[in-house]
């Protein structure tokens, strides 16, 4: 062979090698993309004609005490796509479930989350994120995926309510929000209301609950000390009386010590601000040990980390008569579209199970996402500016449209709704709260 077929024989190797490259890297190339390492994500799902041009990925734990609950996201994501043949305008859509969680931890784990947002910005067939359910996650993804190729990755959860996530304010660290972002632009929007809102709803809740005195617990984590910090000043301002604020060890193998010492403070109720998964089981098995019955004469009273069938299996009937809330409407309240969609995932993917109420948050994810990728030229960067550009008129959630920051903003008149339950052998509506402007102000810090 002379030199200069040899010279054209390499550059056509070359030039196949690069073809194939970019038909694995996916974005629209042709042919089927690059799945997602399979030690954290399922394979890729698809049900569509041809290949995919594009995956969603969602980021959630899917170990622990929160996989009831994430488990309900994941189904719900997928009914979607189902439901829109795994197309999103003129785009196929893959679909990857990835898991954020150990079970060494058995919750979401720091590295996991870390080794995740890498494996999403490597990947140029990623056109979207669908999580993730724990803000502290969020804290280590976002910067990660806001610094992606192609004008970064967006991130859309149906779950994170740490406030800090997307609003600066006086209970945040002076860094927040701007070190979540360090492109200057934001990637990172929710569908969920924040936590002002929910410290203010349960605060108010228990002040029409006749608590005078109430002790907070928290779990340390970036949203269980933020919710904890959010009901402490909403609290105060509403003239109910801070008999403590403290952590719990997530790793103790009891607490009746510490309740020992809250029952000293004379505290008519115990608030506790975090998850279920950080040993949230035994804390509540101690405080009815200690201080007995959750709805007799010391209430005990948890955020949506708690807010899952698993607190009521896990506590062995402990959790019975405890108060949790959660963002948005009870899910009995549902009409229309909203009330369709919830019949169909229950009948079909959930067989007949009891709903979560955050299921209904991850197919409203799914269906901004979706609407943001098909109105899109099939970049990332746009794809992020159509999201920002929503207005969901009906939707699962209500309607709504997204501010500067990525937050939901109701439309005009309308409230943010936070459903308390009462647990009993499942979750019972006891009352739905829309806290009022002052109140959210004050959970807020102002």
């Amino acid at each position: 062979m002379t030199a200069k077929k040899s010279v054209l024989v390499a550059l056509g190797l070359l030039a196949a090698a690069l073809a194939l490259v970019a038909a694995g890297c996916g974005g629209g190339g042709g042919g089927a993309p690059e799945a997602l390492p399979s030690s954290s994500c399922t394979a890729i799902e698809y049900g569509g004609d041809g290949d995919p041009d594009y995956i969603l990925a969602s980021d959630f734990p899917l170990q622990g005490s929160s996989r009831t609950q994430t488990e309900q996201i994941v189904a719900a994501i997928k009914y979607q796509l189902q439901q829109q043949n795994y197309k999103a305008g003129d785009y196929n859509i893959g679909y990857q479930s990835c898991d954020d969680a150990t079970a060494q931890a058995g919750s979401w784990d720091s590295g996991k989350c870390s080794a995740n947002a890498n494996a999403y910005a490597g990947n140029d067939a990623v056109i979207g994120v669908i999580g993730t359910f724990n803000s502290g996650c969020a804290a280590i993804e976002i910067p990660v995926l806001n610094q992606a190729s192609d004008g970064g990755i967006p991130l859309l959860s149906p779950a994170n309510t740490y406030v800090c996530l997307t609003a600066a304010a006086p209970s945040c660290d002076s860094t927040e929000p701007a070190k979540y972002y360090p492109s200057g632009d934001r990637n990172y929007l929710r569908v969920v209301a924040n936590d002002a809102y929910q410290g203010g709803a349960d605060a108010e809740f228990a002040q029409s609950e006749g608590v005078k005195n109430v002790y907070i617990l928290n779990d340390k984590q970036a949203y269980g000390l933020g919710v904890a910090t959010n009901f402490r000043d909403a609290a105060e301002s509403l003239g109910i009386k801070i008999a403590g604020f403290a952590a719990w060890d997530s790793k103790a193998t009891s607490y009746t010590s510490l309740y020992d010492k809250i029952k000293q403070t004379g505290a008519d109720a115990v608030f506790l601000g975090g998850l279920i998964d950080e040993n949230g089981a035994q804390l509540i098995k101690d405080k009815v040990a200690v201080l007995g019955p959750n709805d007799g004469a010391v209430k005990l009273i948890a955020p949506d980390g708690f807010t899952t069938q698993a607190t009521i299996d896990e506590s062995g009937g402990a959790a019975s008569g405890m108060y949790l809330s959660v963002a948005g409407q009870p899910i009995t309240a549902f009409k229309g579209a909203a009330k369709e969609f919830v019949d169909g995932l229950s009948a079909g993917p959930l067989s007949g199970k009891p709903i979560d109420p955050y299921a209904i948050y991850g197919g409203q994810a799914a269906q901004v996402m979706l609407d943001a990728i098909a109105a899109s030229d099939g970049s990332r960067s746009d794809v992020i500016s159509k999201l920002f550009a929503s207005s969901v008129q009906n939707g699962l959630l209500g309607t709504f449209t997204f501010n500067e920051d990525g937050d939901p903003v109701a439309s005009a008149g309308a409230t943010v709704a936070i459903t308390v339950y009462k647990a009993t052998d499942k979750l019972e509506t006891d009352t739905t709260i829309a806290p009022k402007q002052t109140t959210v102000d004050a959970a807020l810090g102002k």
